[in-house]
């Protein structure tokens, strides 16, 4: 077959074109077919922009129709990846901030608050908008240029069918995402309620615009008007944000930071009431999402950790015994970017590299140090200021013996153990005690146990009885062990918890004397940094009855309220109890300072008991020497974990091998899926490694370029949609709601599920979803149809939009989304659904889920429908 040769002739060229062989023609000796001897007899095969580049056409078409579904999908992919450097210069553009520099208690160094320049209103609906957006509005622009400034169904019918796929489908996913009992709200409603209201009139807009004002077509005013709404929509959403309109909110936090509405060191006037999160993640959710500042004396300065709060971070991790320095530094990153206020953005780059196998936003845990962090975590409501408080029994019931070891005559027969409750004492509880052998075994010394014991609400004391085995043979002191354990069920573990003593030794012996109390050494060597100092007190040469011995702190070089807790108390030993401890804690200013010691005195024994040899014991506090070396180094890690978890980079170099290597270099927390997907969509990491990184230019180069590899993508994914569209028998209406549409929203629906879960409120779940479908409207039909109209008016032409499908898929979609935000107003006012959004009691959460996604399939099948002139 002849190669298809477009002549390009000037006028003044005489071109005499002759007959020749079959239905070609002879020009200047060369022969040439036409265009449409070429295409004839293969079906789809002129539809595209840039597609075919060669002669597939020819081959059979459910061959090619896989090849281009394929494709597509593999395009999709390619835009998500591109899409996630796009919104890294994004990020890099808009976290931009202004010091204000604050008075503060030292003359020579003012106080400094970090500002962010981009209004989160304005961000959201401009640069972050068209992010997230942009395939859409690209595919728009291209198919009405392409087409030769005609209007086609493609971008029309993808604009109006992502934004159902947004509203219906995302807002499902969200309200069933919500751990059960738990509920997300929209916290910006205003900026809501005025993005919610311009999604509506966008709608109705286009159905007058192309039903009533001007039918079936566009004119110049009605698409200018289309797009001028867009600055309309941002300037009323950031009106809203800044309370200009209605009542201003309790805590104006950004009239604040102007005019310094508090003192030196007033942390509390800096945060939203409840809301607020300071250090390192006290409350899983999120920190100060709508003040857009980090003030530099808690965590970060110039971009670095806080000395202040990484000590206590510390103290929080030494609860958690058997942690290294490096798993500390990892969860202090992870508690350092759940502590931080984040974009949708955020969560959507997230979503792409969870799903390509890229490098991760957030620091990968391992098992154990999941259920560390998920412990650290259960502690929401701490203080928002100040150290880390220790961990409280405040949630479960803790269960341990009173005594870690007891002693009994061989002849005692049978005789009671304490079993005590602490904590929770609300719930029913159920644990397992059992014997293990020791010197003595079963059966020969004693009776072997092995029991449920529950106590009921308000039971603070149980009892196991022992019977020990008098064999009447003289034999040493012997030992076994009793054992509080869990018990299998699952449902029985919730809300209880072993205590410190689960494990209890008892000594058979044959002294019935009460014995003498004493001190275990006469001194005791503790680092600064243990939290308390444990003094066992033991009670020799006898443990018959129940005695008593008080005691008491004395200060020496050591002082009581600056180097320790220090105070008196009783010990009571029961029947056979023969160890006690004396806990103290220590106060650990993590500041230099020489060895320092205070001494423990017991007195005034009671129950027949004597004082021991050793009544007074001294406690030396030695200070950390390698602390500051350790402190040093963990940040570095810190600082070095959270430099691996930013969403863009600062060079080429780091771009370059984050594509090359799966979960960005973390092979260890790589899973089977992070391994496919990244050699899968390896060729696209390492074609756009070579985007300019974000930091030149401020982020306004990578930013352009990135827009224009989105615009050369769309275009091949608006061919290999149409021609795909075509093969199957599809019209591209159809293609353009489900196909396309769906392909463009998945990031953002796997985004909107993680916002979910992980914050506090709904706003970047669902509540952008409203301002991002208006966004689609103003610039990705307002735009490409002003472009389209000027040009018909400088040819003399109407621009022609039939209204047909497009118009009925506009005017559906307008009614439903009404009755969807109908829907999600009533959940937020209605205390069936929780009073919220997203989230609430089971059953009203799985009916949401349910009516959201048929709204969907409503508006999906009755376009279908219509598309194919069935009504």
């Amino acid at each position: 077959m002849a190669t298809e040769e477009r002549l390009d002739l000037s006028l003044d060229q005489v071109v005499v074109a002759e007959p020749g062989p079959g239905n070609s023609y002879l020009i200047n000796n060369n022969t040439y077919i036409s265009e449409e001897d070429v295409y004839s007899g293969y079906r789809c095969a002129r539809l595209g922009l840039l597609l075919p580049f060669f002669s597939e056409y020819t081959w059979p078409e459910g061959v090619r129709a896989f090849l281009y579904l394929a494709g597509l999908l593999y395009c999709f992919l390619g835009v998500a990846i591109i899409a996630d450097i796009f919104m890294g210069a994004i990020e890099k553009i808009t976290s931009k901030t202004r010091k204000v520099y604050l008075t503060s208690e030292k003359e020579d160094e003012p106080e400094v608050i970090e500002v962010r320049i981009w209004s989160d209103a304005v961000a959201n609906l401009t640069l972050m908008a068209l992010g997230s957006s942009a395939p859409e509005i690209l595919l728009s622009i291209i198919e009405v240029i392409g087409n030769n400034f005609e209007s086609g169904e493609l971008g029309p019918g993808t604009i109006v069918g992502s934004a159902a796929f947004n509203l219906f489908i995302i807002s499902a996913v969200c309200v069933m995402s919500i751990p059960n009992g738990e509920t997300r709200r929209i916290r910006d409603i205003k900026v809501f309620g005025v993005t919610a209201v311009f999604s509506v009139v966008a709608y109705l807009w286009l159905l007058i615009i192309l039903v009533a004002v001007s039918a079936d077509e566009v004119e110049v005013w009605e698409a200018l008007v289309t797009v001028l709404m867009f600055p309309a929509l941002v300037l009323l959403a950031w009106l809203a944000e800044k309370n200009f309109c209605g009542v201003p909110n309790k805590t104006d936090t950004s009239k604040q930071i102007e005019l310094g509405n508090f003192q030196p060191g007033e942390k509390e006037a800096l945060m939203p009431c409840e809301d607020c999160l300071v250090c390192i993640g006290l409350r899983p959710r999120r920190a100060l999402p709508a003040d857009k500042f980090l003030r530099q004396q808690q965590y970060f300065k110039d971009g670095r950790l806080d000395r202040d709060g990484l000590v206590a971070f510390i103290k929080e991790v030494k609860n958690y015994p058997g942690l290294t320095d490096e798993d500390a530094a990892v969860l202090a990153a992870s508690k350092l970017v759940e502590s931080q206020s984040h974009s949708r953005m955020w969560y959507r780059v997230g979503a792409v590299r969870s799903m390509t196998g890229g490098r991760k936003t957030q620091p990968q845990l391992s098992y154990k140090l999941k259920e560390v962090y998920s412990a650290m975590n259960e502690h929401p409501e701490a203080p928002t200021v100040g150290e880390v408080p220790k961990v409280t029994p405040s949630k479960n019931a803790i269960i341990d013996f009173h005594s870690g070891s007891c002693a009994v005559m061989e002849n005692i027969g049978k005789f009671e153990v304490a079993i005590c409750r602490s904590g929770r004492t609300d719930n029913e509880v159920s644990v397992r005690v059992e014997t293990i052998d020791g010197t003595a075994t079963e059966e020969q010394d004693y009776v072997a146990i092995n029991e449920v014991i529950t106590f009921k609400p308000g039971e603070t004391e149980k009892f196991v009885e022992v019977e020990i085995i008098n064999d009447n043979q003289w034999e040493p002191d012997e030992e076994f062990f009793l054992k509080i354990s869990l018990l299998l069920d699952r449902e029985k573990r919730d809300g209880v918890q072993l205590g410190r003593i689960s494990i209890m030794e008892i000594t058979i012996l044959n002294d019935d004397e009460p014995g003498m109390v004493m001190f275990q050494k006469r001194g005791f060597l503790v680092k600064e940094s243990v939290g308390n100092a444990v003094i066992p007190v033991v009670r020799k040469n006898g443990a018959d009855g129940e005695i008593s011995v008080k005691w008491r702190t004395v200060d020496k070089s050591a002082i009581s309220g600056h180097d320790y807790q220090g105070g008196e108390g009783t010990l009571v030993f029961k029947h056979t109890e023969i160890t006690q401890n004396i806990e103290i804690p220590i106060i650990d200013d993590m500041a230099p300072e020489k060895d320092e010691h205070f001494e423990v005195e017991l007195f005034d024994p009671e129950g027949g008991a004597k004082l021991g040899q050793i009544n007074r014991t001294a406690v030396t506090i030695t200070n950390d020497d390698d602390f500051n070396n350790v402190l040093s180094n963990m940040m570095m890690m810190t600082n070095a974990n959270l430099h691996s978890l930013q969403v863009h980079h600062e060079t080429y170099i780091g771009q370059i091998k984050d594509a090359l290597n799966v979960n960005g270099g973390d092979l260890e927390n790589a899973s089977g899926m992070d391994y496919f997907m990244h050699f899968l969509t390896f060729g696209w990491k390492i074609i756009f490694a070579l985007v300019p990184p974000p930091s030149i230019l401020g982020g306004w180069l990578c930013f352009f370029v990135s827009l224009a590899v989105i615009g050369v993508l769309t275009a091949i994914i608006g061919d290999l949609a149409a021609i795909f569209g075509c093969l199957v028998g599809l019209r591209d209406s159809v293609t353009a709601i489900t196909f396309v549409a769906l392909g463009t929203s998945l990031p953002d629906t796997f985004a909107s599920k993680t916002a979910a879960v992980q914050e506090k409120y709904a706003d970047n779940a669902v509540g952008n979803v409203t301002g991002s479908n208006s966004v689609n409207v103003f610039l990705g039909l307002g735009a490409p149809w002003f472009i389209a109209a000027v040009y018909h008016l400088c040819v003399g032409t109407k621009f022609v939009v039939k209204a047909g499908n497009l118009g009925f898929s506009v005017g559906l979609f307008s009614g439903l989304c009404v009755t969807a935000l109908t829907f999600l107003m009533a959940r937020r006012t209605l205390g069936m659904f929780g009073k919220a959004e997203l989230g609430g009691p089971p059953i009203p959460k799985y009916i949401s889920f349910v009516f959201l996604v048929i709204l969907w399939l409503i508006y999906v099948v009755c376009v279908s429908f219509q598309a194919y002139e069935y009504f």
